[in-house]
C-alpha cells in the first residue's frame, strides 16, 4: 500500500514522454476497461433522459439508473482506475474509530513497461469529468423545474460520480497537496504568464 505521500504521476492530457514512445501510449491496451468506464456511466445518463418515452414507470427507471450508478462508481473506484491510469482509491477505519484516505499508484518500472497509455488517460479523465458535470447540470434543471421526484436520482448520481472524481484528483495531486492552493497556485501562474506576454507585445 502507498499513502498519498508515495503517488507517481500519472499523465493527464499532456504528452511528456518523448516521441519515440508516444505511438506504444497511444494504444488502448485494456479496450475491456475502456468501454466499461464509460458504459455505466454514460448509460445512466441516457436512462435518465429518455426514461419518460421508454416508460411510465418511475420506479421502474430509478432502479435502472441508480443499478447503473452503483456498477459505475464500483468500476470506475476498484478496476478502470486502476487498469487505465494506475491509480486507486479508498477510505479505511481504523481500530480507534478514525477515517483514513488510502492513495495508490502504480509503480513505474525502470524499463517503463507499466506506463499508462495515453489514449486510455484520456478516455478515463474526460469521462470521470464530463458526466458528474452532467449530472449537476440535471441537478439544477430537476431544481428548478419542480420535478421533485428526481432529484434524489440526480443526487444520487452526483455524489457516486462526484465521489469517484473526488478521489482520482486526490491520487493525482497527492493527499499532502491542498487542492485549493493548487488552483490558485494555477491561476497565479496563468496571471503571470499573460502579464509578460502582454508586457513583450507592448516592448515589441
Amino acid at each position: 500500500q502507498d499513502s498519498g505521500d508515495d503517488i507517481e504521476d500519472v499523465s493527464l492530457f499532456d504528452a511528456d514522454d518523448d516521441v519515440s514512445r508516444r505511438s506504444k501510449k497511444s494504444k488502448i491496451r485494456h479496450p475491456v476497461a475502456s468501454f466499461f468506464h464509460l458504459f455505466f456511466r454514460v448509460s445512466a445518463i441516457i436512462v435518465y433522459v429518455l426514461c419518460e418515452l421508454l416508460t411510465s414507470s418511475f420506479i421502474a427507471c430509478m432502479v435502472t439508473i441508480i443499478l447503473l450508478l452503483s456498477c459505475d462508481f464500483w468500476a470506475v473506484k476498484n478496476v478502470t482506475g486502476r487498469l487505465m491510469v494506475g491509480l486507486r482509491w479508498w477510505n479505511q477505519v481504523d481500530d480507534d474509530g478514525r477515517s483514513h484516505w488510502v492513495f495508490e499508484a502504480r509503480k513505474v518500472s525502470a524499463q517503463g513497461g507499466k506506463t499508462s497509455s495515453e489514449a486510455e488517460s484520456r478516455i478515463f479523465w474526460l469521462g470521470l469529468i464530463t458526466c458528474p458535470m452532467i449530472w449537476v447540470i440535471f441537478a439544477f434543471s430537476a431544481l428548478f423545474s419542480f420535478k421533485v421526484k428526481w432529484l434524489a436520482v440526480v443526487v444520487m448520481g452526483v455524489v457516486l460520480q462526484g465521489a469517484n472524481l473526488y478521489g482520482y484528483i486526490r491520487c493525482k495531486v497527492g493527499s499532502r497537496k491542498n487542492l485549493t492552493s493548487m488552483a490558485t497556485s494555477y491561476l497565479g501562474k496563468q496571471f503571470l504568464r499573460q502579464t509578460m506576454a502582454t508586457e513583450d507585445q507592448t516592448a515589441s
